[in-house]
């Protein structure tokens, strides 16, 4: 059974239909990217998933609809968003920020072992971990967004482009560590500009073109697919 599996999504804003009837699934363990031009309906997907906008059609979460859930309720069910632009807590101290990622947990010392499991992945943040959030740069402040959803233990963690805005070194890390997350079995869904990037990182991808899936398949698969090619790799 696929861990995420959605059926006719459609989202509006307003009288345009930003995501016309997409169908998709996502099984236990895999990392699938979404990928297209700008204005496909890429980010818009991932928030209807997150319940962050009104959407119509069948959203199904460990077989289970998802599409009333509220979503306070979506973070204890292991979904997790890490969103463009961040959104980190500026005025909050880095670990202050991990903190707010686990605020949906009791357990004391499994907090303290993932605390410590985000150090770890981001050494970075250990050194700046009593410095204002809003202070750090751009990659960091994109290392702690992925940090702080990890602190909730997801089962499924959505990534809303984690390269925009960021150098190519830290972009480079940054994938590495998305590739680091998927080894320890977290799937992912990520949608990104950097279509090579994208299916470089990933085991299936989905193309959308105006609010439409267009393609989709194995991503090494599409990596050489020669529409993909030119239309997204700029060959």
């Amino acid at each position: 059974m696929s861990l995420l599996e959605v059926h006719d999504l459609n989202v509006s804003y307003g009288g345009i239909k930003a995501v016309r009837g997409i169908s998709l699934e996502i099984a236990a363990g895999e990392l699938v990217c979404l990928i297209g031009a700008n204005g496909a309906g890429k980010s818009t997907t991932l928030k209807a998933l997150a319940r962050l906008l009104p959407a119509s059609g069948k959203i199904l979460y460990q077989g289970r609809s998802i599409v009333q859930m509220p979503v306070y309720d979506l973070v204890r069910q292991g979904i997790a968003l890490v969103p463009e632009g961040r959104g980190i807590f500026g005025r909050l101290k880095v670990e202050e920020n991990l903190l707010m990622g686990a605020y949906s947990r009791s357990d004391i010392h499994g907090i303290r072992r993932d605390l410590d499991h985000s150090y770890h992945l981001f050494p970075r943040l250990f050194e700046r971990k009593t410095q204002q959030a809003g202070t750090l740069s751009g990659g960091e402040q994109q290392m702690l967004a992925i940090a702080r959803a990890l602190m909730s233990r997801p089962r499924l963690l959505l990534l809303d482009e984690p390269s925009m805005g960021l150098a190519p070194l830290m972009v480079n890390k940054i994938f590495d560590t998305i590739r680091a997350i998927s080894a320890d079995g977290v799937t992912i869904l990520l949608v990104e500009q950097n279509a090579r990037l994208a299916l470089d990182v990933s085991h299936r991808a989905y193309v959308m073109e105006g609010g439409t899936i267009c393609l989709s398949g194995e991503a090494s698969t599409l990596l050489d697919d020669p529409q993909v090619r030119h239309a997204y790799l700029g060959e």
